[in-house]
């Protein structure tokens, strides 16, 4: 069957269309992003702005014709962070539903963890042994833990990228104090979660998907989207400081230019990087392994499975 998946995240709004049945690897036929930036247009009240709400009722219409002109048999929308944490959230989906005909699912952040985790374990297999999934979205961090398909732990902290950048730097590129201010943040942050994944014991493997990471090992030298997904990519400790280092002292306008970060993202740059830091010296690893697979083909693995037991 054909599948549509419009994700609607912090960043971006993003039409994932596959064919997919049970057993199979799901095979894209279209990926479109529009980035909205939802996060940013999140206004003193803590509700999304009309600008942020208009822009996501034109992107779900969008989203649906492409959707049908594909021939999709269904098109499942989802919300995260941004929509999930808005004050008025259940005015915009009834907007989105009216207008656009798309009902959008708020998925909580813990779902959202264990979505992920979901696609990264059927990515990589039983060899994988006991996982540690880390997912720096615009909004949140999602970490997951566990020896099975669904995690036997999963957080969704407030560690996005976006939020944080918006949220403690002032300047671009910041200062060093707002930079070691949060940095002294997300690590307090992290604190318990983490003694929580790592209670049984160290894990087999710690891997990271999504946007953040893998323009963070982009920037550190690994192989670029062209190579495929099946190309190994790792993103190591050391890697990430002299990345950090780099990027620090650059506008987001110049960091734009580099190869491997996307304008939209560019000043969300710096803060991913320290999120993902942080979170490796928590965990006291020097390696962590990419995964091209995340919460979008979890929600498509995971609807798959309902239909095979259906």
């Amino acid at each position: 069957m054909r599948l549509g998946v419009l994700d609607v995240g912090s960043n971006t709004v993003h039409l994932l269309v596959v064919d997919a049945h049970r057993g199979a690897e799901p095979t894209p036929q279209l990926s479109h992003k529009s980035e909205l930036r939802l996060a940013e247009h999140i206004d003193r009240d803590g509700d999304l702005s009309k600008a942020g709400a208009d822009a996501l009722v034109e992107a779900a219409i969008s989203a649906k014709q492409e959707a049908e002109q594909l021939g999709c048999d269904e098109l499942m929308g989802f919300a995260t962070s941004a929509v999930r944490d808005a004050g008025n959230s259940a005015r915009v989906l009834k907007r989105v539903a009216k207008e656009a005909e798309v009902p959008l699912s708020v998925l909580s952040g813990e779902d959202e963890s264990r979505l992920t985790f979901l696609a990264v374990r059927r990515w990589l297999g039983w060899s994988a042994g006991n996982l540690i999934c880390l997912d720096i979205g615009g909004g949140s961090l999602e970490l997951a833990a566990g020896a099975d398909e669904d995690p036997r732990l999963a957080h969704s902290l407030p560690l996005g990228a976006g939020r944080l950048t918006r949220d403690w730097f002032t300047d671009d590129p910041p200062s060093k104090s707002q930079v070691a201010a949060l940095r002294e943040y997300v690590t307090g942050m992290l604190a318990v979660p983490v003694k929580e994944l790592l209670e049984p014991g160290p894990p087999d493997r710690v891997v990271a998907t999504s946007k953040t990471f893998r323009t963070l090992a982009r920037l550190a030298g690994a192989a670029p989207s062209s190579a495929g997904p099946r190309t190994r990519r790792v993103l190591s400790r050391t890697g990430l400081t002299q990345v950090t280092s780099f990027i620090s002292r650059m506008a987001s306008a110049d960091l734009a230019e580099l190869d491997g970060v996307s304008v939209g993202r560019a000043h969300q740059t710096l803060a991913g990087a320290v999120v993902a830091a942080a979170a490796m010296d928590a965990l006291e690893v020097t390696e962590l392994e990419l995964c091209p697979w995340a919460l979008r083909e979890g929600v498509i693995l995971r609807r798959l499975d309902w239909l095979d037991a259906g």
